[in-house]
């Protein structure tokens, strides 16, 4: 797949980092040295953190090259690496451990959770948020264009987002790696002015794995049949806005 790209991520960058926001309210209140924002992007995360916990040795963490990069110009006082979540390991027991919108994309959550909670130190804090919007209209559309006749032979193979794990199991899965764990699911409603805007949204996430396996013309032609298509689904309100319902799912593990 190809690189993120930091600009057209940042197309929304506000209404991505409210979830962050929101969960960083939540455990705020800890005392932290050691902190790690895994899967950190550019570093919208990372700078809540930095703010709150000026005083601590806060590390971002993100796959992408360009995410890096941008995060790195953006925080100069803070360490970027480029590492995969999924190989990452803390040289020091972690007080927090950051994931604002990244764990959803990995296939074997029973294994990497328990892990994280590994890297954690006593009384630490695993804070996750995942957008939990593979029902939505907007991801069954996308999905739905790919199976037509015109896309099926190029789009066949293409490796979507896993299926997250059921609300029992992320509970399962942590109290049995040692820890206390608070879930909580929330729907936002974004006023966006039209659905092309929606498919600038995933366009730079969840469309990226779609998009890198068609030239620039194809690309154009599937992103016009899924704005056709979610047409359908997102009506005009009265001032000509549409709303995006995106539902989210945040779970806070404390280790014992």
């Amino acid at each position: 797949m190809n690189d993120w790209n930091a600009k057209n991520y940042a197309q929304f960058l506000d209404e991505r980092t409210r979830p962050a926001k929101e969960l960083l309210a939540f455990i705020a209140h800890h005392q932290a040295r050691c902190i790690t924002d895994l899967g950190c992007g550019p570093a919208n995360s990372t700078e809540l953190l930095y703010k709150n916990w000026s005083d601590a040795h806060i590390v971002g963490v993100d796959s992408s090259p360009d995410m890096i990069k941008t995060a790195q110009a953006r925080l100069p006082q803070v360490n970027f690496i480029q590492a995969d979540f999924h190989q990452w390991q803390a040289n020091t027991p972690q007080d927090v451990i950051f994931a604002n919108a990244s764990l959803q994309w990995s296939p074997n959550q029973h294994e990497l959770l328990p892990r994280l909670v590994a890297n954690l130190a006593d009384g630490g804090v695993l804070a996750v948020q995942m957008p939990d919007n593979l029902n939505e209209s907007s991801h069954r559309l996308m999905h739905d264009v790919a199976k037509q006749p015109n896309w099926r032979a190029k789009l066949s193979d293409v490796a979507v987002r896993p299926v997250m794990l059921g609300v029992d199991d992320y509970y399962g899965v942590l109290t049995q790696a040692g820890c206390g764990v608070d879930i909580w699911r929330t729907t936002y409603y974004h006023v966006l002015p039209s659905v092309a805007s929606i498919a600038q949204w995933f366009g730079s996430t969840a469309m990226r794995p779609y998009l890198a396996k068609l030239d620039d013309d194809q690309q154009q032609a599937f992103i016009d049949e899924y704005i056709q298509a979610l047409s359908q689904a997102y009506p005009s309100q009265a001032d000509g806005c549409i709303l995006l319902a995106l539902p989210r799912l945040f779970v806070v593990a404390i280790k014992r």
